[in-house]
């Protein structure tokens, strides 16, 4: 069982002990299912779970308490369950994480402007045109992979939301093992299980390597964090990658592809390629309001081999865009680029 694994079924198991001792405790809170009840539900829940306050106050002075105030003269008992939910998104929204949603039969809140506000750096027709036809390339699980004309290769992760098998991996390096290089692009991944991910990675490391670390709240205050642990990549047993791989991102490159990013960068032969990921470094958790809604948010914060924070994102080693230009030519810039690169530290 990797270690990743492990935090994420001990994280699951004391959850499930605090929803049991909860239920035997008669002194514990429970929120009125009305307007008022609903939205103090909501923003105790994120204040007592949610992991990142510290870092969102001193990355862009977040004050949850002034959000309650100011949120509070919004609510009122005539409401309609829409308008409801439009001040309870609006105020989730304060905590720019795109791993915070509201799920309501009608709609589901989700913060976007961690790629609404970039260029996409992606398209289907450029990808299509990267992969040929249906008989071009491979497919090995969810990876798709050929080797291109100037003999480096090319695997498209497009998810992270099933975990590899050693026989899928094993192909895929068997098959691509003579380029000269490898790209492996993640753009417009928006995760998955982070299992899979470190599984990934660990094609491109020879030992036992910390990936980055992981803590879990203890307690109620916005600082009640356990100490961090590492996480430890364990080598793919089987073919792994010798070679310079260049690993393309973009916006869009969030939750468990930013790990996978953070697990790479800094690696000896790696070369990160195109724009700052969208970064949801946190592992997420759920719970439920009142009336039913569900509420999802980062409950345990993960930070790079440095101790820095990646839930704003990871910065590319090169970075570079798509321009208007290209995508009219049908040039994907940022594959190109990584091509050049390869070729330069290829031996």
């Amino acid at each position: 069982m990797s270690v990743l694994h492990k935090h994420t079924v001990f994280f699951l198991l004391c959850c499930a002990l605090c929803a049991l001792s909860f239920s035997s405790c008669v002194t514990q809170d429970v929120e009125d299912d009305t307007r008022r009840g609903n939205f103090e539900a909501l923003w105790r829940t994120l204040d007592e779970h949610y992991c990142f306050f510290g870092y969102k106050r001193e990355a862009y002075g977040l004050d949850w308490n002034a959000v309650r105030e100011s949120y509070s003269r919004r609510i009122s008992e005539a409401m309609t369950d829409r308008q409801l939910f439009e001040v309870l998104a609006e105020m989730t929204y304060e905590l720019r994480d795109g791993h915070v949603n509201l799920y309501a039969p009608h709609d589901v809140a989700r913060y976007g402007a961690w790629f609404d506000d970039f260029p996409a750096n992606y398209s289907d027709s450029l990808e299509r045109a990267t992969l040929g036809k249906s008989q071009d390339y491979e497919v090995a699980a969810s990876l798709k992979y050929r080797i291109l004309e100037d003999n480096i290769g090319y695997v498209r992760c497009a998810s992270f939301e099933y975990l590899f098998g050693d026989g899928n991996l094993h192909e895929v390096m068997r098959r691509l093992g003579g380029c000269n290089a490898l790209i492996v692009d993640v753009r417009s991944n928006g995760g998955g299980l982070l299992t899979a991910a470190e599984k990934l990675a660990s094609l491109f490391v020879n030992e036992e390597t910390v990936g980055g670390y992981i803590s879990h709240k203890t307690g109620a205050g916005h600082n009640d964090l356990s100490a961090p642990e590492p996480i430890r990549i364990e080598p793919f047993v089987g073919f792994r990658w010798q070679k310079p791989v260049a690993v393309l991102t973009n916006r869009r490159t969030f939750s468990a592809a930013n790990s996978f990013v953070m697990y790479l960068k800094g690696l000896p032969r790696v070369t990160i390629v195109g724009d700052r990921t969208g970064g949801g470094a946190g592992m997420p958790f759920s719970s439920e309001l009142p009336c039913g809604w569900s509420l999802r948010f980062s409950a345990c914060p993960m930070y790079d081999r440095e101790m820095q924070c990646t839930e704003m994102g990871i910065d590319p080693d090169l970075k570079v865009d798509i321009t208007d230009e290209d995508y009219q030519r049908g040039v994907d810039t940022i594959l190109e680029a990584a091509r050049s690169a390869l070729k330069t530290a290829a031996p």
